[in-house]
């Protein structure tokens, strides 16, 4: 897909997305046989439910009938949400984060994976997991030293460290 295609429905479709006071985090269209996917990828502070995917999908659907955005060709389209090991690339993937574990490649090589404490403009304050009993320790990690981030998941964190997490959810309510 072209850059101005890209750009051209990404201006289109923002306006639908910013009136549900979703983040439209990304379009993509990949060929699949004789047709083509136009992926829609939508996020939130409170993540996204199904029904607004649905809604959604209902008036970009609407909305690329309007138009010749997609040109003449057949294709399937899919409003989604970004997954549970989402990559971390923008400022507000890293807030949603904090308190998951994440996987960063560093840019002077290497990979470290550690728990997000917090996040403000200049990088994260992390928690790295001890190795073979060792407690964990504090690491302060700027925005720049990341090539790459994920969210990683996690099958067996332990059942405390859930618990505490909903603590403090329910205190902040």
């Amino acid at each position: 897909m072209s850059t101005t295609q890209s750009e051209r429905l990404r201006e289109l479709l923002a306006p639908l997305v910013d009136a549900r006071e979703l983040d439209l985090e990304e379009v993509e269209v990949t060929p699949a046989g004789k047709r083509r996917v136009l992926r829609i990828v939508v996020d939130s502070e409170d993540g996204v439910q199904l029904d607004e995917c649905a809604e959604l999908s209902r008036e970009v659907s609407a909305k690329l009938d309007e138009t010749d955005a997609m040109g003449g060709a057949p294709y399937v389209l899919e409003v989604t949400s970004p997954g549970a090991d989402r990559p971390l690339t923008q400022h507000r993937h890293y807030v949603r984060a904090t308190g998951r574990l994440m996987r960063a490649q560093l840019t002077e090589g290497g990979e470290l994976v550690a728990r997000i404490l917090s996040v403000d403009e200049d990088g994260l304050d992390l928690e790295v997991p001890g190795v073979k009993g060792r407690k964990p320790t504090a690491r302060r990690l700027a925005f720049g030293e990341i090539a790459k981030a994920r969210v990683e998941i996690e099958f067996n964190r332990k059942a405390a460290d859930k618990a505490e997490e909903t603590d403090d959810i329910q205190e902040e309510a």
